[in-house]
């Protein structure tokens, strides 16, 4: 499954997408839990570090917005990241 990073979790994650294979039942929570468990470079000076990025962060599984952790993916899905964003 591909992930999708933007804004401030592209720039804690230090790249824009990342592809990953989950075993079959894999849920939203375990890609995070994945997500973390990659060594990373740490983000530049005033980013927060990726894991209270994903704390906050809404998810849309393939351009749909997925509350629910306990989610299951499949092989093919896209997942976004996408932080809180200000501004109007």
């Amino acid at each position: 499954m591909n992930v999708r990073y933007f804004a401030a979790a592209r720039a804690a994650a230090g790249v824009e997408e990342e592809v990953y294979e989950l075993p079959a039942g894999a849920t939203v929570a375990d890609l995070l839990e994945t997500v973390l468990a990659v060594e990373r470079a740490e983000p530049p000076a005033g980013t927060p570090p990726l894991q209270r990025i994903l704390s906050r962060s809404s998810f849309l599984l393939n351009e749909v917005a997925v509350r629910d952790h306990a989610t299951v993916l499949n092989p093919g899905d896209v997942v976004d990241v996408l932080p809180p964003f200000a501004g109007g």
